[in-house]
């Protein structure tokens, strides 16, 4: 799967957000962080709940070793380097139970791991 598209939206939802603060001037809040933390075989926490239309980052860490983070309703499709943190700008545009998983073989358990993404 490409990873250009999902660079593309995380660039314009950056700037858009950025838009905002400079519409509304310095007193913009600035988009909500949610830490996610992924390692063998589960993300923790393994439910988030979001306001549909409101921006928030997830920041995306790895404890071990790479993960995937990826949800085709959500428009995600990530990787999570051990080591490395991930700010990952979303805005989301419908409600529902979205499950994320991780989309990258990280061992004997990874069939298995997944989260969901709740927005209200």
């Amino acid at each position: 799967m490409s990873r250009i598209a999902p660079t593309l939206r995380r660039t314009a939802a950056a700037l858009a957000v950025a838009a905002l603060a400079v519409v509304h001037g310095a007193s913009a809040v600035p988009p909500a962080v949610v830490a996610i933390t992924a390692h063998r075989f589960e993300f923790s926490p393994a439910e988030v709940t979001l306001e549909r239309g409101q921006p928030v980052v997830l920041r995306l860490t790895s404890l071990d070793v790479t993960h995937g983070f990826y949800s085709k309703q959500l428009g995600l499709d990530e990787i999570i380097e051990h080591g490395k943190v991930l700010d990952l700008p979303l805005t989301p545009g419908e409600a529902g139970r979205f499950t994320v998983i991780c989309d990258h073989f990280c061992g004997a358990g990874h069939g298995n791991m997944k989260m969901v993404v709740v927005v209200r």
